[in-house]
């Protein structure tokens, strides 16, 4: 399995001739980019920053072969697409070319009481190889190699990432959701996360359009 790193959130993961997209937003340049090679796309939440709205759209018209996961919110707002709109929710379970999903959770992570809480979900894919959490701090309840970390936004804390990792229990970490923190900034996060840190598991760093073996 290959991971892509984008900007922000997104991500894509290649193995066996499948390619996944996950989370395209509209603060990752090369979104078009990656949706157009993708097999499928699957989304957390509907907030703009994992989901631009536009362009999967505009990808279902262009591209019959096209599968998207996501949330209700997600569903409705794309369309049917003759059923290649899916509707998920935690506990779902699906296959995607190569790869076998799951999906967990159900809200995003609190933000303030004056500020809804859209459903978000989880994807973890291929027996724990990767997990997807978008923005929640949510245990999946499985083991898991490889966890993509949201390391900042208005609602991530560096003392509950930390109690997450632990409730997670990766063989080790990649940042994600990193764009509102400076390269000191991220720098920090991993030191005091990391393995020397408060988790003792690796934390890496990947610059967009970096790849990594998973």
């Amino acid at each position: 399995m290959q991971l892509t790193k984008h900007a922000h959130a997104c991500v894509t993961i290649e193995k066996d001739g499948t390619r996944l997209v996950i989370d395209p937003g509209t603060l990752t340049p090369d979104a078009a980019e990656a949706v157009g090679g993708a097999d499928a796309v699957l989304i957390t939440h509907e907030h703009f920053d994992h989901f631009d709205e536009k362009l999967v759209a505009a990808s279902l018209e262009a591209r019959p072969e096209l599968e998207v996961y996501g949330t209700a919110a997600v569903a409705a707002a794309l369309g049917s697409h003759g059923g290649r709109v899916h509707t998920v929710a935690a506990g779902d379970a699906f296959t995607a070319g190569s790869f076998t999903v799951t999906v967990h959770g159900d809200l995003h992570a609190p933000i303030h009481a004056d500020i809804p809480r859209p459903d978000n979900v989880g994807y973890l894919l291929d027996d724990g190889a990767l997990y997807h959490p978008g923005d929640a701090y949510f245990a999946p309840g499985a083991d898991v190699r490889t966890l993509l970390l949201p390391t900042s936004g208005p609602w991530t804390k560096l003392g509950e990432a930390a109690d997450y990792v632990r409730a997670v229990g990766p063989e080790r970490v990649l940042q994600i959701h990193e764009l509102m923190l400076s390269d000191l900034g991220q720098e920090s996060t991993a030191r005091i996360l990391g393995e020397g840190g408060l988790t003792g598991v690796p934390i890496g760093r990947l610059a967009p359009g970096a790849t990594v073996r998973l």
